[in-house]
């Protein structure tokens, strides 16, 4: 995991727990989009942090 993706990871986890303590009923509130977009964000980090190896090798 690339340090940006853990960064994401940590971002998300913490506005997702701050919604959950400060909303009790179903609302949609700023932690919880930055949340959505935090995640969103971990998941595009988790895609361009991989590393392609190919090997052109014609046998």
């Amino acid at each position: 995991m690339s340090k940006s993706a853990a960064g994401f990871f940590v971002l998300a986890l913490l506005s997702g727990i701050l919604h959950l303590s400060l909303v009790q009923e179903s609302a949609v509130t700023l932690p919880l989009i930055a949340c959505g977009v935090f995640t969103a964000l971990f998941v595009l980090a988790l895609i361009a942090g991989r590393k392609f190896k190919f090997d052109p090798v014609l046998r």
